[in-house]
Parts: structure tokens; sequence; C-alpha cells
């Protein structure tokens, strides 16, 4: 796992990145069995904006997060939560004991990790029977607005290689990690809004977008602006968006 990859975005990743539809939460907690007594290990949690949505509901979460900026910002956060656990860790290296949680779940971070190395890890510390629970909250990419946003970034950002790492523009199949190739799919429409400065915002906070230190900068703020009020209706953006989670033994 890159952990370098978001110095200097926490603020802005706290402040910006959307939280994940109340359906998604029913359905870890419905169809899943997800309760309060779960204990929960949140890998690549960042800066807790799902960590978050899982202590509310009462689990008990170990946030597991390398970056110091991150991991300071969600204990910060999440300092009110008795049963919030930040864990200095990597998706590769845990730190947490043998067969100590009831699942694991990773939002919008999966694609950051050694895949073969996270599998191995998560058969280490989930007990029998335990799940792996793979979230995104990924664009539409065939809308014209998430097309024209891809190509602003391409054109400033030269790390870009897709929405997601890319994972929003393919179909997403993790026969490979997942035990026997089993996995379960669930998808749910949730298109986000966004004001300007939560459209810029947004867009500052991946991680291959330009600080204010970058010759690109204002010129990427620019043409941002302008693709903003080309689609935006009353000051206000839809960007077409589906939370997609994946569930299964490793």
């Amino acid at each position: 796992m890159n952990t370098e990859k978001f110095n200097g975005k926490a603020k802005i990743y706290e402040k910006y990145r959307p939280a994940y539809p109340e359906a998604l939460m029913d359905y870890l907690y419905g169809d899943m069995g997800f309760n309060k007594s779960s204990t929960i290990a949140d890998v690549g949690a960042g800066t807790g904006i799902f960590t978050r949505q899982l202590l509310e509901k009462g689990s008990r979460v170990l946030g597991v997060e390398p970056n110091k900026d991150m991991r300071t910002s969600a204990e910060s956060w999440l300092k009110a939560f008795d049963n919030f656990i930040p864990v200095d860790g990597t998706a590769e290296a845990t730190k947490l004991e043998n067969n100590s949680v009831d699942f694991v779940t990773v939002a919008q971070a999966f694609h950051w990790f050694d895949a073969a190395a996270f599998r191995k890890e998560c058969v280490r510390i989930l007990k029998p029977a335990g799940q792996v629970i793979l979230v995104w909250n990924s664009r539409v990419a065939y809308a014209a607005v998430v097309v024209e946003n891809a190509a602003v970034c391409k054109r400033f950002c030269p790390d870009f290689k897709g929405f997601s790492g890319g994972i929003d523009e393919k179909p997403s199949d993790f026969s490979l990690f997942y035990k026997n190739g089993l996995y379960e799919t669930k998808k749910i429409d949730y298109n986000i809004s966004y004001d300007l400065d939560g459209f810029i915002g947004r867009n500052l906070s991946a991680s291959y977008a330009p600080d204010s230190k970058n010759v690109c900068y204002h010129e990427f703020i620019n043409s941002l602006t302008e693709l903003f009020y080309k689609y935006a209706h009353k000051g206000e953006l839809v960007v077409p968006n589906i939370t997609r989670c994946y569930a299964g033994e490793v």
C-alpha cells in the first residue's frame, strides 16, 4: 500500500469526500449481519468517513490507517466514540491480532492495496467465516459531466489513471480475491449533489490533484469552475453516482 499518496490531503479529504448511503448501512446491518456486537477492521480508514458510519451503528471499529495526517484527522474527528480504536498499520500488515475481527471493511481504498498480501492478512485477522466488504462511491463513467471531468483531470493531473485508480471505468472482477471466486455484489443508486466549492473540493481531494504550489493549479480550478457552471442548475451540480459493494469470505 502506498502510504504517502494522501500526504497533505487530510483536511480537504475530510471536508469534501461524501459519505455513503443509508441504504448501504441498512444492507450491511441487515443482510450481511453487522450488529452492535461486531468488531470491524476498517482498513485504509483515511479520515474516518465510513468508519464514523459504522461507529454510529454501535459497532467496535479498528480504524487501520498508515498515513499519519489522515489517521490524526480521524482521531480528532472521532474522539467522542468510545468504540473507535485507531491503528497505525497497513492493509498488508494491520498489526491486529489473529482471528480478532468479525468483518473487514474497505471504503474507497482497495485499489491502493497489494491484493494478494491484503487477502493473506484478512485470512489471518478474521474470525472463522468472517467476511471482507469492499465499497466504492463510483461516478457513472458514461455521464457527460463525468466524461468531461475526467478530461480535465487528464489534462492537468499527470498521475490521473481514471477515477478510483480506473476502477470506475471497468467491470469489477474480484474472483481471484474472494474464496473460491464467490462474492456478493450490491449496487445502490446514489447521485451526489455539489455546490461550486464542494465540486472543486471533491476534485482537489484526489491523490493525483495538484496542490496550490503546482503551476497547473489555477488552470485546473478554472476548468473545473467552467465545467460546474456548464452542468449546474441553480447553483447545484448533480453527479451521477453508484455505490458498489462486494462481500464474501477470503
